[in-house]
């Protein structure tokens, strides 16, 4: 396999999307203020440290394109990865922006690989930090000619999976429709002046079994008040996610899910709990279920076969 060294003076798009053959990049650290889209199929980037390895810029929802058009949520992120089989870890991936109620949505890291991995990583953002495609099938429809195909189109399912990182944000901030798995993870909730806040938003098209899976996660505070933030709202209809022996913090509120405003997605939502750790005295919506034993073992035996396979993978 090739391996590659890079700097924060290289150009990490033109190095990275330049290889036609699987490759292992190493980058040094510092901080990589770049703006960059992974094309390339069987890469492996790994960061020297994970709090000094650090990619980030700060584009935002409300910020004017060359095209005349506002940015959106989609092309706002600091790192995208459209190339299949990629692997990330022991690095930091940031949308430097904090003033969401602002400047819109500020995206750090947009995934629309088929297989992807990331092992060790900060994700950093406020809004809308985690994109994990595919689209729902309205949002297909609604950007065309707007964002380039290879972000937008995907065809099968996508598995993404994630141990062992620690993610940031406020609102909506793990989103979309992919088959994903975050184990020993830190889901951490920041300051936000809007104040209640969503760490995950759901996607999911009801013929989707398999959607996000939180196992053995810790959501944490660092701003976020007491009672203030949701694990999850439903993005469109049936969005599906599951909490497995996860540990709350007390600024997760009671009722734990939020059915999205005035819509009716408590009727089509698929979201469902097990094992809660919690600081609280939780009370559960009543649109959500608790899932058997059996249930959820068959969750986290899943998760592993998936993290055993793609360790074979790469």
């Amino acid at each position: 396999m090739k391996k590659i060294y890079l700097t924060p003076k290289s150009n990490l798009e033109n190095e990275i999307n330049s290889l036609n053959e699987p490759a292992e990049v190493y980058l040094a650290n510092g901080v990589y203020t770049q703006k960059t889209e992974i094309r390339a199929d069987n890469i492996t980037i790994i960061g020297e440290n994970r709090e000094q390895t650090v990619i980030t810029y700060g584009d935002y929802a409300k910020k004017i394109h060359s095209d005349g058009q506002e940015y959106n949520t989609f092309r706002t992120y600091t790192l995208c990865i459209t190339g299949n089989n990629v692997r990330l870890e022991n690095l930091t991936v940031e949308n430097s922006n904090t003033q969401p109620s602002e400047v819109g949505q500020c995206v750090a890291l947009s995934v629309h690989s088929k297989n992807f991995y990331a092992n060790n990583l900060i994700l950093r953002s406020t809004q809308d930090t985690l994109f994990l495609s595919p689209f729902p099938d309205d949002l297909v429809v609604r950007y065309r000619n707007f964002l380039p195909p290879r972000q937008l189109y995907t065809e099968g399912a996508n598995l993404h999976l994630f141990k062992n990182c620690r993610i940031f944000g406020t609102v909506d901030f793990i989103f979309g429709c992919s088959e994903a798995y975050f184990k020993n993870c830190d889901i951490i909730s920041v300051y936000d002046s809007r104040i209640t806040g969503f760490a995950a938003a759901p996607a999911h098209p009801l013929a989707e079994e398999y959607a996000f899976n939180f196992i053995g996660c810790n959501f944490a505070s660092e701003g976020a008040a007491p009672s203030t933030v949701f694990l999850a709202r439903p993005w469109r209809d049936f969005g599906k996610c599951a909490f497995v022996e996860c540990k709350l913090g007390n600024h997760i509120k009671a009722e734990l899910f939020d059915k999205w405003n005035d819509t009716e997605r408590d009727k089509t939502a698929r979201f469902c709990y097990y094992g809660l750790d919690c600081a609280f005295t939780p009370s559960p919506a009543a649109w959500a279920r608790e899932l058997t034993h059996e249930q959820a073992n068959a969750i986290i035996t899943r998760c592993d076969c998936k993290f055993n396979d793609n360790n074979r993978r790469f």
